[in-house]
This record gives structure tokens, sequence and C-alpha cells, in this order.
């Protein structure tokens, strides 16, 4: 979705959503260049906790990266959002607690485009809140998909390789793949991948 200009105090939401390693987050910063580009004031925000690549920066997993700031909170993220700003990027919606979408329908309500990327399942291929209620109030929703780690097909959800119970485990390659529906198994929680087959 590329809309750049908006008329005066017509605000939105945009949620971009996927498993891990499906390109949500060149998305997002794609979208946000493009803001920038346009001249638009452009505020970025990512939860603190996400701190795998850096601490300043949204980073993708292609090393694509654009300056951020990380917050603690929906709230804080509110707080320092400046009243002149036109377009507001959040990366790791899924991180942040439940106000998140209140603090986005306020932003918006404010005439503001708020673009949030995130995941929309877990690790046991459930609902990741905030992101369903983000999704049940944004007027664009963009699905990304990866690529199968084991078969080659479309991939829509994340398969944990390591043993853990915790909903959240941050980690990159080697600690999460991509898989299809047919390959996901939310049991196999740290099992090595089988090897991949030419059958489709």
């Amino acid at each position: 979705m590329d809309v750049v200009r908006y008329p005066v105090n017509q605000g939105w939401i945009e949620v971009i959503v996927g498993s891990m390693f499906s390109g949500k987050s060149e998305e997002l910063i794609r979208r946000l260049r493009r803001a920038q580009i346009a001249r638009q004031k452009v505020q970025i925000f990512k939860p603190a906790l996400d701190t795998r690549y850096a601490a300043d920066h949204i980073v993708s997993h292609s090393e694509m990266r654009i300056p951020s700031r990380a917050v603690m909170s929906a709230r804080g993220l509110l707080e320092q959002v400046e009243a002149d700003t036109e377009v507001v990027g959040i990366d790791e919606g899924q991180f942040f607690d439940a106000e998140l979408p209140m603090v986005c329908n306020t932003l918006a309500d404010q005439g503001k485009r708020v673009i949030v990327a995130g995941l929309d399942q877990d690790y046991l291929g459930k609902p990741f809140e905030p992101m369903p209620q983000l999704l049940a109030i944004a007027e664009y929703i963009t699905k990304t998909l990866a690529i199968c780690m084991v078969c080659g097909n479309p991939a829509n959800h994340t398969q944990r390789l390591v043993a853990s119970e915790d909903r959240v485990l941050l980690g990159t390659q080697g600690t999460y793949e991509a898989r299809c529906r047919r390959c996901f198994d939310p049991r196999l929680a740290g099992a090595p991948a089988p090897a991949r087959t030419a059958e489709r």
C-alpha cells in the first residue's frame, strides 16, 4: 500500500503481519522511507525489549535499517509522538502491551498515518495479542508470506527450533524458521527440521 498523502485531518491505521522471515520489517521500512522522500514528518518506534540487531534502529533480517526510538510501553510511545508528526511507524507490534490498539486509534484520530508491523501468530500458531485487535480496527492490512524451510512452499507460520515454553523468546535464524501449514508443528519446538524433499 503506497498512500503518500491524505486529506487534512484524515488519519488511518495500516498493519503488516506475517511469520518471521516474511519481510514485514522490510515493508515497514519501505513505506516509511517513501513518506520521508515525500517530506512528511515521520517518527519511528520499536519496543525496548527488542535489542537483537540494534537498540536505536529497526533492522530487518536482510540488514535493511532505519533509525527508531525504543519505548517501554504503548503509552510511552504515545507520549513521544509530536503534534506535527504525520506518519508513525511501529515495528514488532506483538511485543507491546494491550494498550497498543488504543494508542494507534488515538494517533489515527489525530490525523496521523499509523503503520504497524508484527507477528500475527505465536510459536504455537495462536493469535499473538495485541495484533489481532489491531487487525480488527485497521483500514489497511498486508499479509506477508515467507518460504517454508522444509518444502519451499509459501510459509505462514513461525516454527520454534529451541526448547522453551516462554511465549516471548527473542531470536533469529537458528532459533526460528518459517514453515508452511503442512510442515508446521508446534509440538516439535526444539526438534530439527526434517530434510527438504522435492515433493510439493
